[in-house]
């Protein structure tokens, strides 16, 4: 069954009704290309990008995780600057925009699901078939499968993938499912998510310290 794409991605993460644990984020699992080098590499740009149909819960994200790439030597910028929410489902425009912007690589998060049917979307194989291999592959399914949490009841954890192509090669470079309980806070949500997914990428030898 299709999912639905009228979803408050992050939104709706933090309503929470009761809440008895603070909220945690940890990766869970992670995926290298073994072929891959960093990110971000001199005179490369690379764009940030928050899935949802919601085109005002991307900019504060899309923002902090361009922030946290640019404190790693990355050149990187917020998504929605280079390419508009209602051209995300054109993938002809899309290309020609990340194309304008000289964009040759991108870092993308998108909630996939509870964290109880997280083995659906976060085994290697997802990620080396499918629609992952590709960035345009997967920026099409992606924008297609966005998941709805619905109302988030106490001692829920959620998963949230986070992706890094290179757009130049069309491949995957990197690729981790992180778990978050209790999100009650949207702002500690995303440094927290944004700090872990770093760290994972600083121990896979793709940014700085």
């Amino acid at each position: 069954m299709r999912m639905t794409s009228g979803v408050r991605l992050l939104a709706a993460l933090f309503f929470v009704t009761t809440v008895t644990l603070a909220a945690s984020t940890r990766f869970v699992s992670t995926w290298r290309n073994p072929l891959a080098g960093p990110v971000g590499k001199s005179g490369q740009k690379v764009a940030a990008f928050i899935i949802t149909a919601e085109e005002s819960m991307r900019l504060g994200p899309e923002e902090s995780l361009a922030d946290e790439m640019r404190l790693r030597g990355v050149d990187c910028l917020a998504g929605y600057t280079v390419l508009p929410g209602e051209l995300a489902r054109d993938q002809a425009k899309a290309k020609e925009f990340l194309a304008k912007a000289g964009i040759t690589s991108a870092i993308i998060m998108r909630v996939v699901g509870e964290a109880e049917r997280q083995q659906t979307y976060a085994s290697a194989t997802a990620w080396s078939s499918g629609p992952y291999p590709g960035f345009w592959s997967y920026w099409g399914y992606s924008w297609e499968v966005v998941y709805s949490p619905g109302h988030m009841s106490a001692d829920k954890v959620f998963a949230v993938e986070t992706l890094v192509y290179s757009i130049e090669k069309d491949e995957l470079v990197w690729g981790g499912i992180s778990e978050t309980t209790n999100p009650k806070d949207i702002r500690k949500f995303i440094k927290d998510l944004i700090h872990e997914a770093a760290k994972e990428m600083r121990k896979a030898g793709l940014l700085k310290e």
